[in-house]
């Protein structure tokens, strides 16, 4: 029994020293922690982008940017790249990074248009910003191109001046005119002059409200929805047939030359109206007793619809310049002539949805030639060349019809 007792007196005892230890060192462990932490820097949350986010401006095709409480640049869209909106991690544009201060520092969200200037010779952009705030830190900025929309609100309003400024001129004429019949009404030789007068100001009217009419529904040059195989010698010759009395009053000789039988995809119409105006004005601004000369010559790819004249010319300086609507060369001539200054600008935008191009070759007091080039018919079978003028370069074209056009 005393044994008994004995071990376990010597138990216990060797369980209270272990118990000690562990009590000891859990105390030595927990002073260490807490000497540790003490010292340690407590670690400042990084702001990050919310979750979707980054996502979501992956695959977005405006301008977004998201930015911190410091002005630095979080994440930002691919676009936001290209324009200049964010340049090593910071708003690079002044007016955009001022409005994502006053959103942060209010809450309210903000819209408002930006002028981007892009360096000398470059047009700026024209840009609309909506900022609005995503956390206590964090503003979200959309910045939206609005260039071409600007552009094409211009182009309307200059186009709507300009056709208001010359509706004036026969439609004022025709008032003036009026009222100079009532006072002759007693006079028929003064009446006969004033409504042969009248007749040519209200052609002059409706040629110009149809050639608006024409302009406006091309002027968005779209491509053809549906292109159609054209017969071009009967565009030719349509276009030939009206003009050919205004040709034969001045004793122009109309010629149809080049290649033959040869087919465009396009518009039959649009093609006629354009080549119909081309050669209007080859047969309008060429002396008497000239020439004009309309032919096709065919290329790989394309079909070139040329018409030479041997009129007054285009000056060096004014040629980059004439197939923008209502420009005239010499408004003095235009008015004598009749003309609307938009038959080129139809001719561009005719070339422009038909996927092909204009091109225009003149010398002042020699004449000029213009080139419509349009695609042609996949297939069509090339052609031999025609003898004549047409088979030659511009001016070689010149320079023979000056001489055959020389007594």
């Amino acid at each position: 029994m005393r044994t008994i007792g004995y071990v376990d007196g010597t138990t216990q005892a060797l369980l209270f020293a272990l118990l000690g230890a562990v009590l000891g060192a859990g105390v030595v462990l927990a002073w260490r922690v807490s000497e540790h932490q003490m010292h340690q820097t407590t670690p400042v949350e990084d702001p990050s982008v919310p979750a979707g986010i980054a996502t979501v401006l992956s695959v977005l095709r405006s301008s977004a940017l998201v930015v911190d409480e410091t002005d630095q640049v979080l994440k930002a869209s691919a676009p936001a790249y290209a324009f200049g909106l964010v340049r090593e991690n910071q708003v690079a544009v002044g007016e955009l990074a001022e409005l994502v201060r006053q959103v942060r520092r209010d809450g309210q969200i903000r819209e408002t248009e930006l002028v981007m200037t892009r360096g000398r010779g470059v047009p700026p952009l024209h840009v609309t910003a909506r900022v609005a705030p995503l956390s206590s830190r964090l503003v979200l900025a959309l910045v939206e191109d609005r260039t071409r929309e600007r552009r094409v609100e211009a182009i309307r309003r200059d186009f709507v001046a300009n056709v208001s400024h010359e509706l004036k001129t026969p439609v004022g004429a025709l008032n003036l005119l009026a009222e100079a019949v009532q006072e002759a009404a007693d006079d028929p030789e003064a009446v006969t002059r004033f409504a042969g007068r009248m007749q040519t100001e209200s052609a002059r009217l409706s040629r110009l409200v149809q050639q608006i009419i024409e302009l406006s529904r091309l002027q968005g040059d779209d491509p053809l929805e549906a292109p159609q195989p054209v017969d071009v010698d009967a565009v030719l010759e349509s276009a030939i047939d009206q003009s050919i009395i205004d040709a034969q009053a001045k004793r122009i000789e109309l010629v149809h030359d080049g290649d033959r039988s040869l087919t465009i995809l396009g518009n039959r119409d649009e093609v006629a109206l354009a080549l119909g105006n081309l050669v209007a004005n080859a047969v309008t601004y060429s002396p008497d007793q000239s020439r004009v000369v309309v032919a096709a010559r065919a290329n790989d790819l394309m079909v070139d619809l040329i018409v030479t004249d041997q009129g007054i010319g285009i000056p060096a300086g004014e040629i980059d310049r004439i197939f923008e609507r209502f420009y005239r060369v010499d408004p003095a001539r235009h008015r004598s002539t009749g003309g609307t200054g938009l038959g080129l600008s139809i001719v561009k935008h005719v070339a422009a949805s038909h996927g092909g191009e204009v091109r225009v070759w003149s010398v002042e007091g020699q004449g000029s030639t213009f080139t419509l080039s349009l695609p042609r018919k996949v297939g069509d079978p090339p052609q031999a060349p025609t003898t004549g003028p047409v088979t030659q370069g511009p001016a070689d074209v010149r320079r023979q019809q000056t001489q055959e056009a020389t007594p």
